[in-house]
């Protein structure tokens, strides 16, 4: 059974770093990642991209997943076996050193619901995941060099009501990038969060 939902608790101690994108943490709360690969933005994108973060444009992340779902870059994940290698990925150690929710591997990115269990944190998490998927499509792809971008945007999910917003955001990625099957992955870990609501 999968620990209950836990949201971003204002009463409760967290720490907020920030190198190019803000990074708050809190001991127990659930999270939205996304990660992408290396080659996901152009550089006039990045340079845009950077622009609007400097400027904390509130829109820079829609922005970006447009530029992402559009299926910039070489998009490995087209190809179901190396696809299936980040889905297993995710779910190695779910159950274990977390609880994953939705997720969806995109042509060249990823986005899932995870809760680590204490004392896990969500760097090492999302450190595994890259770090062996990394590995395998080098070994299976014959890809060189980065495969991953080394930060990932993640955010403290802070009610029931964004926990929904961003599961049917998961969901429903492949069909608004207009995806054909076999081209993305969506599924769903250990974490029940919805199965007793309503």
């Amino acid at each position: 059974m999968s620990p209950a939902f836990q949201p971003f608790d204002p009463r409760e101690d967290f720490t907020a770093k920030q190198r190019n994108l803000p990074h708050w943490r809190q001991s127990g709360a659930t999270y939205f990642v996304t990660f992408r690969l290396a080659d996901s933005l152009p550089v006039e994108a990045r340079v845009r991209f950077e622009e609007m973060r400097r400027l904390n444009d509130a829109e820079a992340f829609a922005w970006v997943e447009e530029y992402l779902d559009a299926g910039s870059g070489a998009c490995p994940f087209k190809n179901p076996k190396h696809a299936r290698t980040v889905a297993s990925a995710l779910r190695h150690f779910d159950g274990k050193r977390y609880s994953l929710g939705a997720f969806v591997v995109m042509p060249n990115h990823v986005h899932a619901l995870v809760q680590p269990a204490r004392p896990t944190a969500l760097t090492s998490i999302v450190h595994s995941w890259k770090s062996f998927t990394a590995h395998e499509l080098q070994r299976q792809a014959g890809i060189s060099g980065q495969v991953w971008q080394e930060e990932s945007y993640d955010r403290i999910v802070r009610d029931e009501t964004e926990l929904r917003v961003f599961h049917d955001y998961i969901s429903a990625n492949p069909t608004g990038a207009r995806l054909l099957p076999g081209s993305f992955i969506v599924g769903q870990g250990s974490a029940r969060w919805f199965e007793h609501q309503p």
